[in-house]
């Protein structure tokens, strides 16, 4: 028997001997480009915010093994950017000198989309709203050489910033306004608690040169506008809680709000705009809404049982898609094929054909906890 067992753990040996050990330190890249179906999950890491991903994920892939592609870093209930005019990305986070505490660094981290490795970042003020992600915490605008980052202490403000030079520059005050939305040339838009918009005009050096304020517009306590808005040839439609829909024009110095338009229509009643992130826009335009019925006060938040496409222009729904699965967050690809994403209450990421809404595939086991936005690749 111990003869036996010697032959046995010599042969076993020998087998494993000729194993060629696999090599270290290989690095792979990504194309500059990606294909029109691939994706970024971002997962806030909601139980430990700390420790927050970006998932690059292939979202025509069947293949669980294959079709992650890698991820990147974002600490601290991170936003993100992707730019469209060069191959970076860009993260806006927190950090803290002892993990948890200590002094406090907010940066924008520059990642390559082709290593995803950071290759620089921007310092900037202490002060960049620690809030559920969404689009419009940072903006690029003037071709994207400014960047713009929304602050809140709670007084609001937004840093400006040199994309190109990688600097920061300026601080702006927005008293009783939120967020930053993309404003034709060298501006940017914020919605404000009074029911108005404000417009902020920037010089070469990204300081304040005009500002102004269009009339009271929406009810702040009657019917607030859900601030997810969806932008179309820049124009922002803005959804609101009792589902009805603002078109507010940013293509020009000032901005230009037009009549409303309600998304519900005959037998729709107690339908409501509802989720994280609700809103989503394909290649040709049309705007998806993620709904609810029965809604109540406070139903804002309650996860879409559908989704609605609107056509902007003729301010009519053009189809509904019933989803799989409720659904808290959407996102689209931007390609003339688009795959519509849904992050589903089991927060995983199921697939669907944007057009014709069939339910293709769920995007389990990617590694992402809570991923909360959902971002087709540019």
């Amino acid at each position: 028997m111990k003869r036996l067992t010697f032959v046995a753990l010599f042969i076993t040996t020998s087998a494993f001997g000729q194993i060629q050990p696999e090599p270290g330190g290989v690095i792979e890249t990504l194309p500059e480009s990606w294909p029109a179906h691939w994706i970024i999950v971002q997962d806030g890491a909601f139980f430990h915010m700390n420790n927050g991903k970006y998932i690059v994920v292939d979202a025509d892939s069947d293949n669980a093994a294959k079709r992650v592609k890698g991820s990147f870093d974002g600490s601290f209930i991170s936003q993100f950017y992707q730019a469209k005019t060069r191959p970076e990305m860009y993260v806006s986070e927190t950090f803290y000198s002892r993990g948890t505490r200590g002094v406090r660094t907010d940066v924008v981290t520059i990642y390559d989309k082709s290593t995803l490795a950071p290759t620089g970042e921007i310092v900037i003020p202490e002060k960049r709203a620690s809030q559920m992600p969404m689009n419009y915490h940072i903006q690029l605008v003037d071709e994207e050489k400014f960047g713009l980052i929304y602050n809140f202490t709670p007084a609001t403000s937004v840093s400006v910033l040199d994309m190109v030079g990688k600097a920061f520059l300026t601080e702006v005050p927005t008293p009783g306004c939120s967020l930053v939305y993309p404003m034709a040339g060298r501006a940017f838009a914020s919605i404000c608690t009074d029911g108005s918009m404000l417009s902020v005009q920037l010089d070469e050096e990204g300081k304040q040169a005009s500002s102004a304020r269009t009339d009271v517009f929406f009810d702040a306590n009657g019917d607030a506008l859900i601030e997810k808005a969806a932008m179309v040839d820049g124009v922002a439609y803005f959804p609101t809680f009792l589902g009805r829909m603002f078109p507010v024009d940013l293509n020009g110095e000032t901005i230009s709000v037009g009549d409303p338009w309600s998304l519900l229509g005959d037998g729709d009643e107690g339908w409501r705009p509802g989720g994280l992130s609700v809103t989503g826009t394909n290649a040709e335009g049309q705007i998806y809404m993620l709904m609810h019925p029965d809604g109540y006060e406070g139903s804002h938040k309650d996860p879409g049982a559908e989704v609605w496409i609107f056509d902007p222009e003729s301010q009519r729904r053009v189809n509904r898609i019933s989803l799989n699965l409720p659904a808290i967050s959407i996102g689209l690809t931007h390609d003339d094929e688009p795959l519509m994403l849904a992050t589903n209450i089991n927060l995983e990421v199921d697939v669907y054909d944007a057009t014709s809404g069939e339910y293709l595939r769920t995007l389990s086991g990617i590694g992402a906890e809570t991923p909360f936005m959902l971002h087709g690749a540019n």
